[in-house]
């Protein structure tokens, strides 16, 4: 049996999401020793990899289970007993065979979370802290992300990927409470683009950035930090 796996994780602990043969401390990697355990020795797919420290709500992945494991509601309460409490099982659900956790997705839904104060010690690990952010600007300019483009210059050095062009379906920018929320939705992205696309978002002006997009010039940009983005949901 196929089933899919909804799951949530703080990944500030974490190597990233993805397995490492160098390190088991990936969310994978601790997903793959307790389904060991539990005689679950499948390949584990999951719809994306995430960086280290950044976290998610609603990542998800595909197994096949043995047959000795039809009960998926015991499933996903032995499986919160033994993982670490920041990873949580949020759902199983049985899939078809042909479901892919990677290539059945149609969108990915990411959120960065920005908050307009000093840094405290209790969200540090969860928001990005920065001060005078122009929301107004952010709020016009983050709407030139959509749409079908050439991301090159919005991806990580060394990315192993066929094309570097992306299509975002949603970018905007809203206010809750004292958070600044960026919302994207593409079918896929590339690797550290959207904490690259937050880093030119806040540094360059709307000319800037859309010379960057166009690939009419590269401004030099740094990602911004991990702790802000969240992988929020997936929709097939």
């Amino acid at each position: 049996m196929r089933c899919a796996l909804t799951i949530a994780y703080n990944g500030t602990n974490f190597l990233g999401s993805q397995a490492q043969k160098s390190s088991p401390n990936t969310i994978l990697g601790n997903l793959k020793k307790v389904l060991s355990k539990l005689k679950i020795d499948s390949k584990i797919v999951a719809s994306g990899r995430t960086d280290k420290g950044v976290h998610a709500t609603g990542q998800v992945c595909h197994i096949d289970l043995p047959p000795f494991w039809n009960n998926l509601s015991k499933l996903k309460r032995v499986l919160n007993e033994m993982l670490p409490p920041s990873i949580r099982v949020k759902d199983v659900k049985e899939v078809d065979a042909e479901f892919h956790a990677r290539y059945s997705a149609k969108k990915r839904v990411y959120r960065y979370i920005i908050k307009d104060s000093t840094s405290n010690p209790f969200e540090d690990s969860f928001v990005t802290f920065l001060n005078s952010v122009d929301f107004d600007k952010t709020q016009k300019n983050i709407k030139l992300y959509i749409g079908e483009h050439d991301f090159a210059n919005f991806m990580k050095t060394g990315s192993d990927t066929k094309s570097s062009v992306r299509e975002v379906y949603k970018a905007f920018a809203y206010r809750h409470k004292d958070y600044l929320v960026l919302h994207f939705e593409a079918n896929g992205f590339l690797r550290s683009q959207i904490r690259l696309m937050v880093g030119a978002l806040l540094k360059l002006d709307a000319k800037e950035l859309q010379e960057q997009l166009e690939c009419k010039k590269s401004y030099k940009v740094k990602p911004a930090p991990s702790n802000g983005l969240y992988l929020a949901r997936i929709k097939y």
